[in-house]
């Protein structure tokens, strides 16, 4: 198999810029990875570029041993240098668990709506569609049973192991798209899914084939979905275009794949995953009387942590007056002051509490050096930035 895909052949051999992407090329990884010879074992078939798995005939394919370490293989193959994307058929063989946590989803939804809270979605307009975030642990608080019940699920631990590796951390969103409701515009995912085309330009290529690797994407579905109801459009191959994470924003990109995409009718159970560097979008929901329930996951790798735990908001309030007096008296340019606070301020905006964090003008809020620096620019007292940054730091904290 020739993976050769995966380079982008410019002259920038370590870096990729927006302007180096090309629709052409884009489309001849697409056509070529098709073309590709995919053997595949487990799967029941392939609908449109994408194997669609059987659940009901591979549960004794997750015990332990040799089988088992053949399909999450083939699930690792068809993630990285396949479709991108597979369907789990009945993931749920029985979906007493899903009907309770929809109950459950349901009175969060009405419950936040009626106290004026946003569920913005990331890339649809606000209000839109329903948006529960943290859902992982809204429904774990409010009915811990049947979060037990519904996690409980094996083959959602074992794609994830198959992508991940042990150790993973679950997260989740819920998403409703009620009739009438408007589609996603295509894009990538987390982690450089959300950053600015500026930002992604500065982290060099290898980082943009490494981070699709640091996390999995999936969605169940809590209800029938016809492909009038808008199911996932889906863009098979695509996770193959290395600088895709800056190309996406493009409009002839996004119109490649609106003439390109494909979508699949899931049944309630029904479970999807695929790598977060996959073009994708929410569908338009074109039913008279379908709400269309998604529990989005969001699987990350225990690797993206660091060693210690360090207590940074501490750190900028004793810093900044420091930075703030070597500013004003320019013992320090501005090169320095930002190498300074780049050794002391969280520069990640994630994880956070999307409910009271949320992005605003852009993917992600503002991090902790985004403030800091603000804060020198605007000269801020330091009783401003350190209830500023206190505030900030707060709000990234779940009740």
């Amino acid at each position: 198999m020739n993976h050769n895909s995966l380079r982008l052949n410019t002259g920038h051999p370590h870096e990729y810029r927006e302007a180096d992407c090309s629709v052409a090329g884009f489309s001849a990884v697409l056509e070529s990875s098709a073309n590709e010879a995919n053997t595949l074992q487990f799967a029941a078939l392939v609908a449109q570029n994408i194997p669609i798995y059987d659940c009901t005939v591979l549960r004794g394919a997750l015990e332990p041993g040799p089988e088992r370490a053949r399909l999450l293989g083939e699930w690792v193959e068809v993630l990285l240098y396949g479709a991108g994307v597979l369907v789990l058929r009945g993931a749920y063989a029985d979906v007493g668990p899903i009907d309770e946590a929809t109950g459950i989803f349901e009175t969060i939804i009405e419950g936040e709506r009626e106290a004026g809270v946003s569920g913005a979605d990331h890339f649809a307009k606000v209000g839109a569609n329903d948006r529960i975030w943290n859902a992982l642990e809204k429904l774990c608080l409010h009915v811990p049973a049947v979060f037990a019940r519904y996690y409980a699920n094996p083959f959602i631990a074992a794609v994830s192991q198959a992508w991940l590796g042990p150790h993973y951390q679950m997260t989740s969103q819920v998403n409703v798209v009620r009739p009438g409701g408007a589609a996603q515009q295509a894009h990538r995912d987390y982690h450089l899914g959300f950053q600015t085309v500026e930002t992604s330009q500065w982290y060099p290529a290898h980082v943009h084939r490494m981070s699709p690797l640091l996390t999995l994407q999936g969605a169940v579905a809590h209800s029938d979905m016809p492909v009038e109801s808008g199911p996932t459009k889906l863009l098979p191959f695509s996770q193959r275009y290395a600088p895709g994470y800056l190309a996406w924003r493009r409009q002839d990109f996004r119109d490649y794949f609106e003439s390109h995409f494909v979508q699949l009718a899931l049944k309630k159970g029904d479970a999807l995953f695929f790598s977060p560097a996959l073009f994708h979008a929410a569908g338009s929901n074109y039913t008279a009387s379908v709400s269309r329930m998604a529990n989005l996951l969001q699987v990350s790798s225990a690797y993206g942590r660091a060693m210690e735990s360090v207590n940074r908001t501490r750190m900028c309030e004793v810093l900044y007056p420091v930075l703030h007096t070597f500013q004003n008296d320019a013992r320090m340019d501005a090169v320095a002051i930002d190498t300074v606070i780049a050794s002391c301020a969280e520069g990640y905006a994630f994880p956070t509490n999307l409910d009271r964090d949320p992005p605003i003008g852009g993917l992600a809020p503002a991090s902790q050096q985004t403030l800091f620096r603000q804060a020198l620019d605007e000269g801020w007292s330091t009783d401003r930035f350190v209830e500023a940054v206190r505030r900030q730091a707060r709000n990234r904290e779940t009740d």
